[in-house]
């Protein structure tokens, strides 16, 4: 997923092509174009009479519900991880003074 030159990647998102500017790898660019596909078909099902427009915000509210989650998610196993390494090292300190 490395940065590179800045070229056109061709993706198809709900049947629509889009010439996406990046210079992202093109597999990364093409996986997050089917990801948002995907995102976009499934609010399609859930709400069969939206347009085009509808249906991409509802799939950019879902997108963001997800990182929002997975961020919360990492904030707590942060949490953990860090309450963790401080018992590490009040042990450490009780070995160390005795």
């Amino acid at each position: 997923m490395s940065d590179g030159p800045v070229r056109v990647v061709p993706v198809e998102i709900l049947g629509q092509q889009y010439p996406i500017r990046s210079s992202l790898d093109d597999r990364y660019v093409t996986e997050l174009a089917t990801y948002v596909d995907e995102k976009m078909r499934a609010a399609a099902l859930a709400t069969p009479a939206g347009d085009s427009v509808r249906l991409a915000v509802l799939a950019a509210l879902n997108i963001a519900d997800e990182f929002f989650r997975a961020r919360q998610a990492e904030r707590a196993w942060q949490n953990v991880v860090e309450e963790r390494a401080a018992q590490i090292g009040r042990l450490v300190d009780e070995v160390l003074g005795a």
